[in-house]
């Protein structure tokens, strides 16, 4: 093994490996070097005993090749490639435009290089000297116990070199017969898919620029019929918001890998002489534990970023379903007094406070408070939510702007655009260019004066259409989903760094806009434009496959959801989103007092909880359709709590629900957590038995009830 901190010349007999740290599970990466080329990924997931990789190295099995067979069931190099005899989709596509056109370099035949191992990261650099091009791989150790990895390819030779695709492939681990991945449209983001492995590929591509409603997000392969809390596993997630292509590709051999990397359109990245692409980095975790291990992995990392937020999750109040675009100062007024009164910690001013928003095809994009509803300004609404003891925040959408707007009268150069030709319109708006300096200047400057003459606390960053047809407004017309992705990164955290004492919340109508890349900038999310009870009990069990639980807008509405009218318990609605970052959102002054001193219960029981649910582990329980049951288990183990949820028809004989991850030495005692008077009946107020028996076992199911929502609390007595 090269010792950390050396720099070697790989010799074939020389292994090198990465892992991650500070997790439960630990994923490790092991190259092979190989005195022809760069080096085969030998392995990656739990860590293997370092007996084996020493015997992988004796000079015998090499003569065989059965080392690679043995690990893995072919040698996959870290950049697949057509002259290294890879049969499959190369890792990087591309080509050179030279004096005599394009098409040369298109195939590459990287060296050797050389191998840096250090403390928590590998890093490969290569070269291909007669195609011109630089390669550098990196690995990193994260917390959570997983690696993220990326490329960077530099243009070494003359004239420039087109990047069609550059992707990190990882080999799948010999037993991988199943792929887990995610669908969903609006109101129904996040929604799972398995299918079993086979010849070919599986794509997932997503075109819609920084709106991924229907995209991945991560995909899973694992051992047949993994699931929460078995089966071996290996995650793969790219940290990026924008266009992206996820596959999974099996060779006629038996060779499979699973790769990750940008979606580009065509001639969208051209590398002039000496210019560099990075890659986004591809968080790779595994587990022997199933879905809830990958999870923990990822929400140990998330919560180990510096935007993790440092106090907790506000109760929120966001009237936007109460009145809408219909903005009335008095009203306003009587919902702040009111969700204070609740309990609500921060009161967050939606859509249609700017100058003409009277409907959603005007005002958008002139950053300024309508004169005709906010005669005074915003100051005195601003002024009533800090003097209840609430934050106060702002919904704005910066990167969209109406055709019926100021800013775009005066500025309609500032759409992107392909050639003359205006996009179509999407929820009646186009994007501005964000690459453009004084697009740049005119959203910071407008935030800018908004944050000084308000105390602002929390920004609801929204994103409402998709980028098609963007081109470069600026006359080239060239692709720009790419350029205009960093653009947003940059301008994000050009005002996170103005502003640091604003909390950032990503939106894009709904969970469109929840990657790493994102958390690691933003403090919250808002999961889906549906709050439906029924409809979120998924979309926020699969969304905390990625983003930890306090990321996770989840609000109580109407007793019939407006956008399903489906009716649904108070109970159902706000045991729905204790799993979250729980909310309101409801027009408060319809509601009768008994239910508001219930809702008031319910903030009073999440805040209780809270703690809890935002730092330990998520765990999640087989039962069969129609049931839902998820639990947060402390780190310690002294608690838990635990949701079951009925969503459709009675069950007959509902299941009794195992508590896993508890102490199986300790007793528990179990309670209730709901109002005095809770609507559905469980029969578990008061057992003790063993975290043995809860977890085997189990507590037995709460009362036949459709759409309903039991929750429980253990603690170890």
């Amino acid at each position: 093994m090269i010792e950390p901190g050396r720099v070697a010349e790989p010799a074939p007999t020389t292994p090198v490996s990465v892992s991650g740290r500070d997790g439960a599970e630990t994923t490790t990466m092991v190259l092979l070097p190989r005195a022809d080329g760069l080096p085969d990924i030998g392995w990656i997931g739990r860590p293997l005993p370092a007996a084996d990789i020493r015997a992988l190295t004796a000079p015998a099995s090499i003569e065989t090749t059965s080392w690679n067979a043995w690990l893995i069931g072919a040698p996959v190099s870290l950049l697949p490639e057509h002259a290294r005899g890879y049969l499959g989709r190369p890792a990087l596509l591309g080509h050179r435009i030279g004096p005599e056109g394009p098409g040369s370099d298109w195939s590459t035949a990287f060296g050797p290089g050389s191998v840096r191992c250090t403390d928590g990261s590998l890093t490969v650099e290569a070269t291909d000297r007669a195609a011109g091009l630089a390669l550098r791989f990196e690995a990193e150790a994260v917390t959570g116990g997983g690696l993220r990895l990326r490329h960077l390819l530099t243009n070494t030779g003359s004239g420039p070199y087109v990047v069609d695709a550059l992707d990190v492939v990882l080999p799948l681990p010999t037993g991988a017969g199943e792929i887990l991945d995610f669908t969903g449209r609006w109101a129904r983001e996040r929604q799972p898919q398995r299918r079993a492995l086979a010849d070919g590929q599986w794509v997932r591509e997503h075109r819609r620029g920084m709106r991924a409603l229907d995209g991945t997000g991560l995909v899973v392969v694992g051992t047949p019929g993994f699931g929460y809390g078995h089966g071996e596993v290996l995650g793969v997630h790219l940290a990026w918001s924008g266009n992206h292509r996820y596959a999974v590709e099996q060779l006629s051999s038996g060779t499979a890998v699973v790769r990750a990397g940008e979606l580009l359109h065509p001639g969208e990245l051209v590398l002039a002489e000496g210019e560099t692409y990075e890659t986004p980095w591809v968080h790779a975790n595994a587990s022997a534990q199933g879905l809830d291990g990958l999870a923990d992995a990822t929400h140990q990392y998330v919560r180990s970023l510096p935007a993790h937020p440092s106090t907790p999750a506000p109760v929120m109040f966001n009237p936007w379903e109460a009145v809408y675009l219909d903005h009335d100062v008095d009203t306003l007024t009587t919902l702040v007094d009111t969700s204070a009164k609740l309990g609500a910690e921060r009161f967050v001013l939606d859509d249609g406070w700017f100058a003409n928003r009277t409907s959603l095809a005007r005002g958008l994009g002139d950053w300024f408070a309508d004169p005709a509803v906010w005669p005074e300004g915003l100051a005195p609404l601003v002024d009533r939510v800090h003097d209840k003891g609430m934050e106060f925040g702002l919904w704005w959408e910066p990167e969209a702007v109406n055709p019926d707007s100021a800013v775009y009268r005066d500025h309609p150069d500032w759409i992107l655009r392909t050639g003359d030709r205006s996009p179509v319109l999407e929820r009646e708006c186009y994007l501005l260019d964000l690459c453009r300096d004084e697009v740049r200047t005119h959203l910071l400057d407008a935030f800018d004066h908004l944050a000084a003459a308000h105390r602002i606390d929390f920004v609801k960053w929204d994103h409402n259409r998709d980028l098609i047809d963007g081109g470069d407004s600026r006359g080239s017309g060239r692709a720009a989903s790419r350029r205009q992705t960093l653009a947003f990164r940059g301008l994000l955290g050009e005002l996170a760094r103005r502003h640091p004492g604003i909390a950032w919340e990503s939106c894009a109508s709904g969970g469109g806009r929840i990657d790493l890349d994102v958390l690691e900038r933003v403090q919250s999310t808002w999961v889906s434009d549906v709050t439906d009870p029924l409809s979120r009990q998924s979309i926020q069990h699969w969304t905390a496959q990625l983003a930890p639980l306090e990321y996770l807008g989840a609000h109580v509405t109407a007793p019939v959801s407006h956008q399903t009218g489906r009716p649904g318990t108070l109970d159902l609605r706000a045991g729905t989103a204790f799993f979250g970052q729980l909310g309101v959102q409801w027009d408060l002054t319809k509601v009768p007092a008994r239910e508001l001193d219930r809702l008031a219960r319910w903030i009073e029981l999440y805040k209780e909880h809270r703690a809890l649910l935002h730092t330990g582990r998520l765990t999640r329980v087989e039962l069969p359709d129609g049931l839902l049951a998820q639990g947060v288990v402390a780190r310690d183990r002294s608690e838990a709590v635990f949701s079951y949820a009925q969503l459709d028809e009675i069950v007959p004989v509902p299941p009794r629900l195992r508590i896993p991850g508890l102490d199986p030495d300790r007793t528990y005692r179990a309670s209730l957590v709901a109002p005095e008077d809770p609507q559905v009946t469980w029969n578990v107020q008061g057992i003790h038995a063993s975290g043995a028996a809860l977890g085997t076992l189990g507590l037995p199911g709460p009362e036949r009830a459709p759409q309903s929502a039991a929750l429980v609390h253990l603690r170890a007595v």
